[in-house]
């Protein structure tokens, strides 16, 4: 077909032709917003999960020291002066480990709301997540501690510590670093020779700490209830 006779053929159908290219661009125009509005979609989504993360690792982060400075209480408590020095750092040790267990409801609710508990408070139907089962357990260690040891024994900072370790492997598994890693491009994204520098020179100040200690257990740590944590 001559070129001349194609042109004539659009010619006399100018408005099907105008229609048609319109159409397709139309259908061009909406895919294209459609991608880009689930691309925003996304984004937002991205943006209101690390805006949680920051907020859940504020309070991880303070869950954890409260627990450090529990174990520590634990460790020490015959090293207070007396009774009333012990019941005050224990009263202020309490109230932090309450405030943060319902802190946490707001990032970690209970599971199994419909089946259990139906006739509590909403907040407080279900069963707890673990990661506040452990504040729980070691906020009742700490409400049964007593400045002579009493029926808990030598074991209490043991105890918290292992509940302190809990919260870090669930608070973990909930903020997800690997996969923010992964988004980031961040410690992913740094050299492996720069990660090697890093391990060699954790290595070197693992012989120095044996060479400074030589009776120092690092792997199984023993340690006498006065003596700071050493740390896995």
């Amino acid at each position: 077909m001559a070129i001349d006779t194609i042109w004539q053929m659009l010619a006399d159908n100018v408005g099907t032709v105008v229609t048609v290219l319109s159409a397709i661009a139309a259908v061009i125009g909406a895919l294209a917003s459609r991608a880009e509005t689930r691309k925003q979609r996304q984004l937002r989504t991205e943006q209101l999960r690390q805006s949680i993360d920051s907020s859940s690792l504020d309070w991880g982060s303070a869950a954890i020291d409260t627990l450090v400075r529990a174990a520590m209480l634990a460790r020490t408590r015959h090293l207070h002066g007396n009774e009333g020095a012990f019941q005050t750092a224990r009263a202020a040790t309490l109230i932090n480990l309450s405030s943060l267990i319902d802190r946490g409801r707001m990032f970690f609710p209970n599971l199994d709301e419909t089946k259990k508990g139906v006739e509590k408070d909403g907040a407080y139907r279900g069963s707890r997540p673990p990661i506040l089962d452990a504040m729980v357990w070691a906020h009742s260690e700490i409400h049964a501690l007593t400045r002579d040891g009493g029926p808990t024994g030598d074991n209490s900072a043991a105890f918290i510590d292992d509940c302190r370790r809990l919260v870090v492997s669930e608070l973990q598994a909930h903020l997800d670093p690997r996969r923010l890693n992964q988004v980031v491009g961040r410690y992913n994204g740094q050299t492996r020779a720069h990660q090697q520098q890093a391990i060699d020179r954790a290595e070197a100040l693992r012989q120095q700490l044996l060479t400074r200690r030589p009776g120092v257990s690092i792997d199984n740590p023993v340690r006498h209830p006065e003596q700071p944590e050493t740390i896995q």
